[in-house]
Formats: C-alpha cells, sequence, structure tokens
C-alpha cells in the first residue's frame, strides 16, 4: 500500500508542477468522482450520481452554479441509508457520513418547458446540448488542491477537456466552477491549424450542408482569428454546432464559455447551404473572443466591442471581403447603434442597456480609435494587435487597468485613460465623424467611399490583407 500511495502521490505531483508549495498530500486526493449516463428511455436525460471520498477537506455544500433546473438530490450514507434533500436556492447541504449523491437532470422536459436554449437544453435527433453550469452540482467551495474525476457513458460526449487513454477525465475542482458547454451524441470532426485544434460536435441533421462543410467553414474562420494574433489563441478548442429549425440562413446565435480550454456553441439554420457561410459573421465573431483575456471584473462594451470590431477587421485580412465592404459594414454598425441613442453618453449607453447594439458598437468604435492612435503615435509600426500579444503572454485574465496599462505600453507613452476621458463623458459616437474624416471613409447618398486623407495609410494598414502572424 505504501509503495501505491508513492506512486500516486508521483503522478499527481507531475501534473502540479507549477505549484511553488505542495499542498498537504490528502488535498491531491481525488475528493470527487462523477459519473455521468445520457439516456435515451422515456426521454433525453443526463443522470448523475457523485461520489465523495472521506478524505480531509471534502466538500459538504454544493451548488448548482445556475439553478432551477434540478430541485432535489438523493444521498446515499455510509450506514446504508437514503435520504431525498430539497435543492434550495441551488444549494444542498450534505450530511455527515454522505458518500454519494444522485440525481437526474431531464433534459427533453426541460426543452418542452423552456423552449431550445444554450443553457437548459437543445439539439435534434438523438443528440443534444446543455451547458454544465445547469447540471453540473459543484462544491460551493473549491479549494486549489481539489481533485476531480468525471466519466461519461451511454454516449459519445464532447465536453471542453480531454480524456485519458481510460476515458476519464481528470479535472481540477475550479473547472467545475466555469464547466462550459457540451454535448452528447451526434457527429464529430476535427479542424486541424498549424498550431491549434477544433474538436467539433455537430448534434442533429441540416437538410442540405455536409459535415465536412460545417467543418470548412469553422477551419476558414480561425485561419481569419489568426490574421489578429501570431498563433490560435489557444492550442485546443471545442465547438458544438446545432441545427435551428426553421431557419435558412448561416448563423443564428453563438457564445463562448471561459472553461479551460474555452467552448463555443453555434446555433446554425437547419436549411442552409454551404454557399451561405461566404457572408456568416458569427463563428468568427466568438472566435475572436478568444484573442482578448477574459476582464475581471467583466466590461461587456470592451470584450464586445473588440469581437466587433475584428469581425470586420479579420474577414477584409483574410480576403473574404474588400476594404470598402469592411468599411461599409463599420459605418452601417455604427450608425444603427446610434439610432435612439439621443443625448445619451457612451458612459449612460454601455452601463444602462445590457448586450445591446450601443454596447456592441460604441466598444468597437473605441477599438479602431485605439488601433488608429496607436498606429499613428508608432508610426504605423504597432497597433491593437500588439495590445493582445501583450497580454496573452501576461495570462489568460486580466483587469480593465491592466489592458489600459498594455495600451499605453505599446504606445511608449500614456494613450489609454486620455482616450477614454474622450469617449465615455460624451454623446455616444461623438468621436465617429472626426475620427472616420481623418481616415478618408467617406459615408455619402452612394454609400461609403475611400478617398485619400491625412490617414489613409493608417486606414489602409487596418484592414489589408495578410496571412497569420503577418505585421502590416
Amino acid at each position: 500500500m505504501r509503495a501505491v500511495f508513492a506512486v500516486m502521490l508521483l503522478g499527481l505531483s507531475l501534473v502540479s508542477c507549477h505549484a511553488s508549495v505542495r499542498p498537504h498530500p490528502s488535498e491531491d486526493l481525488t475528493a470527487l468522482r462523477y459519473r455521468l449516463t445520457y439516456v435515451r428511455v422515456p426521454e433525453h436525460a443526463v443522470e448523475v450520481e457523485v461520489e465523495v471520498a472521506l478524505v480531509r477537506g471534502a466538500p459538504r455544500e454544493f451548488l448548482f452554479s445556475q439553478p432551477g433546473a434540478v430541485t432535489a438530490v438523493t444521498v446515499h450514507t455510509e450506514a446504508g441509508g437514503d435520504d431525498t434533500l430539497a435543492v434550495r436556492e441551488g444549494r444542498v447541504s450534505l450530511p455527515r457520513g454522505a458518500r454519494m449523491l444522485r440525481y437526474r437532470y431531464a433534459l427533453d422536459a426541460s426543452i418542452r418547458e423552456q423552449g431550445p436554449d444554450f443553457f437548459q437544453g437543445s439539439g435534434d435527433g438523438d443528440a443534444r446540448h446543455v451547458a454544465g453550469r445547469v447540471y453540473l452540482i459543484r462544491p460551493l467551495t473549491v479549494s486549489p488542491g481539489m481533485r476531480v474525476e468525471l466519466s461519461v457513458s451511454g454516449a459519445d460526449a464532447l465536453l471542453p477537456w480531454q480524456p485519458d487513454a481510460d476515458g476519464v477525465y481528470r479535472l481540477r475542482g475550479e473547472d467545475l466552477v466555469d464547466s462550459g458547454f457540451h454535448g452528447f451524441g451526434g457527429r464529430r470532426c476535427q479542424v486541424r491549424l498549424p498550431d491549434a485544434v477544433l474538436d467539433v460536435a455537430i448534434l442533429g441533421r441540416f437538410t442540405h450542408l455536409s459535415d465536412a462543410a460545417v467543418c470548412t467553414w469553422l477551419g476558414k474562420a480561425a485561419e481569419e482569428v489568426r490574421t489578429v494574433r501570431r498563433a490560435f489563441p489557444h492550442p485546443r478548442i471545442t465547438v458544438r454546432v446545432i441545427p435551428a429549425p426553421g431557419h435558412p440562413g448561416p448563423s443564428v446565435f453563438g457564445m463562448v464559455r471561459w472553461s479551460s480550454p474555452p467552448s463555443i456553441s453555434i446555433s446554425v439554420g437547419q436549411d442552409a447551404v454551404a454557399a451561405d457561410f461566404a457572408r456568416d459573421w458569427v463563428a468568427v465573431h466568438e472566435m475572436l473572443h478568444l484573442t482578448h483575456p477574459v476582464f475581471i471584473p467583466r466590461v461587456p462594451w470592451l470584450s464586445e466591442g473588440l469581437a466587433t470590431y475584428y469581425t470586420e477587421v479579420a474577414r477584409a485580412r483574410s480576403g473574404r471581403q474588400d476594404a470598402l465592404q469592411a468599411w461599409t459594414e463599420l459605418v452601417g454598425g455604427f450608425a444603427r447603434a446610434h439610432e435612439g441613442q439621443d443625448s445619451r453618453t457612451m458612459q449612460e449607453a454601455v452601463s444602462q442597456d445590457g448586450f445591446s447594439l450601443a454596447v456592441y458598437w460604441t466598444g468597437a468604435l473605441f477599438a479602431l480609435h485605439l488601433d488608429v492612435e496607436l498606429r499613428r503615435i508608432t508610426g504605423n509600426t504597432r497597433g491593437l494587435d500588439d495590445v493582445l500579444e501583450w497580454l496573452a503572454r501576461r495570462g489568460s485574465s486580466s483587469t480593465f487597468g491592466a489592458f489600459g496599462a498594455a495600451v499605453d505600453a505599446i504606445a511608449g507613452q500614456p494613450l489609454f485613460n486620455a482616450l477614454l476621458e474622450r469617449h465615455l463623458p460624451r454623446p455616444a459616437f461623438a468621436e465617429q465623424a472626426g475620427l472616420l474624416e481623418a481616415l478618408g471613409v467617406q459615408n455619402g447618398p452612394n454609400g461609403v467611399s475611400l478617398v485619400p486623407a491625412r490617414d489613409s495609410l493608417l486606414r489602409d494598414s487596418v484592414v489589408g490583407r495578410r496571412s497569420h502572424g503577418e505585421t502590416p
């Protein structure tokens, strides 16, 4: 037994080599074992069994990160009894001696009651999609040394993580905090880039699209991301594609979850054809969120603004749209978001509207302004791309202040706060006219045109054709 215990500790130390101070050995032992069973009869559901190991520090307080879907769990104790515990406000307290808890997440019942939803459940045929935070119970408090094992039976599953050779997902406790999007059943394809892999689940049937067409579309979107960053931001991500009945066009909606690694899900019109993907922007927009860090606390106007700005820039850099079309899309987005803003300041617009058009497009205007000013200050040798690279070298998360500091570092002088003070207290989009005039982007009766102007060289460098890793 001593030899076995020593080997176990050695193995765990290899996956924890980043820690400078070793935790107590008992904290390294697996505290929780999850067994997920995907069932189809009488309806699709996920049956969850969680074994609680009796080691020091094993959790007793559990919760659902998004409560409401599961109302009761059954707890099995050491004494051999079973108790049914109500889930109150998403929380459950295990009695002393509890060794196992079980519950069932009724996928199809939830879809009937709530309608198809990325979080509660969606899918087609025998495949289903659900957010981990809805159905996967987790400890209320997650210690840094907590180890978790998870296995799935009953269906081929695409979770954010990779299983080992035995099919077991060996996780950290913090992986349960944001457990991303999960797919059960369906079909699989894989996109291989020079520096990354996209594992894709197709969760249903399309009328006209082949699986190869879906994977080709996602691969092109990923290549467009590589025109912004020198390498794809993560070595591996997972993408789930869900058919949307009654929709003939390409993507209907998309979302990224900041699991580790991130997971993306996209709803695509069930009757779409491959040619529709030429005008799709959702896939590249969601992947472009991976180019910036997770902002803590959240700053929606900045994160959505960066992704919205780069959606048009990246599609021009790849050649999917020309420069004139890119600037037409940007000008059109500013105009749509400007409607109804009246005299509201940018600060008021982004603080009151959640994820409205004003949040996306005032953020995009600020991102454009940052990019142009960085290029002007540095003689067009550095830009907003370099800010993202700077931040990526410093970790996957950032604060708003750290983003500003990175801008100033790339500029070689104070810039971020001065530009912010020009935007936030003034009417939303007040900076647009002067900025576009200096860039030579004119919006007249016959549409947008590009003319020579003071900063037209900077304008052309922003959207100039390039392949991955190239700088203007």
